[in-house]
């Protein structure tokens, strides 16, 4: 009975049958997700990028969150009616722009740059990449936008001692629910710069999204226009991020976990818009 032959053994053979061919002893596997994944990782994590915006969004949640309630402790004004969960709204709504930039330039900087030729390369599967970029921005922007609401809330919470304690739900949405929104708003990006594949134009349209709807309302004062007014400013995004801190705009419209399932919808048309344009482009 003989031995199986070892990598060596067939490189010899190949040598001494055709002259000139090499086979290489290092096992050849196909690529995986796992694979795609690690990539997208280390891609992520080692561009400036990535530091420099999600840091401006940790510094505008922090600096914006607790110097509100700082301020509002100094006066003695408080929140008599509202737990001071509230305050982070407005670090959020201005870090949103630093997801959004960052979800853009995910995928945008490698059309700038012609990397992604070279990724399309390394994974054929246009839908493995996609896929991969979408989970690796994801968790990174869920897991530093939640800690950082965790910290905020609870720092707002210890200044503004005297204001109406927030329910488990309440600290929840103020929490997770915010760093699942923005994550989700992030991946929005994502798609629509693999759409445009010009970074400069999806950061444009996307801060579009966010601020169009509001100011087109301001500006509809005919009562035929009441019902669009009403909707654009229910489902703006600003509206929904404060609907997870529990104040809104207004009376109706997506409220407690609502604004996650619209912005699911969204992402959900972005990213398949996205993944059909990459599937019938060269690049």
């Amino acid at each position: 009975m003989t031995s199986p032959a070892t990598p060596q053994d067939r490189r010899q053979e190949s040598e001494a049958g055709h002259p000139g061919c090499y086979e290489s002893p290092i096992p050849i596997r196909p690529a995986t997700l796992g694979d795609a994944i690690a990539s997208e990782w280390t891609k992520l994590r080692s561009v400036r990028a990535t530091v420099w915006t999600l840091g401006v969004m940790v510094t505008l949640m922090l600096t914006l969150g607790v110097g509100t309630a700082l301020l509002l402790a100094a006066n003695d004004a408080g929140l008599a009616n509202e737990p001071a969960l509230a305050l982070g709204f407005f670090g959020v709504l201005l870090g949103s722009l630093c997801v959004i930039t960052l979800g853009v330039l995910t995928i945008g900087s490698e059309y700038s740059t012609g990397m992604i030729r070279t990724t399309l390369t390394a994974c054929p599967s246009r839908a493995r990449v996609l896929a991969a970029k979408a989970i690796v921005f994801f968790s990174l922007t869920f897991v530093i936008t939640t800690v950082t609401a965790a910290v905020v809330a609870v720092l707002q919470t210890l200044i503004l001692n005297g204001t109406v304690a927030a329910s488990g739900g309440r600290w929840a949405l103020a929490t997770v629910g915010v760093g699942l929104y923005m994550a989700g708003l992030g991946l929005l990006s994502l798609g629509v710069g693999a759409i445009v594949r010009h970074s400069a134009g999806a950061i444009t349209i996307m801060i579009g999204v966010v601020l169009l709807p509001l100011v087109l309302a301001l500006f509809m004062f005919a009562d035929a226009l009441r019902s669009v007014q009403r909707f654009l400013i229910e489902y703006s995004i600003p509206n929904q991020l404060s609907a997870l801190y529990g104040t809104t705009m207004t009376n109706s419209g997506p409220s407690s976990w609502e604004p996650l399932v619209v912005m699911l919808g969204l992402v959900a048309v972005a990213l398949g818009g996205a993944l059909a344009l990459l599937n019938r482009r060269d690049v």
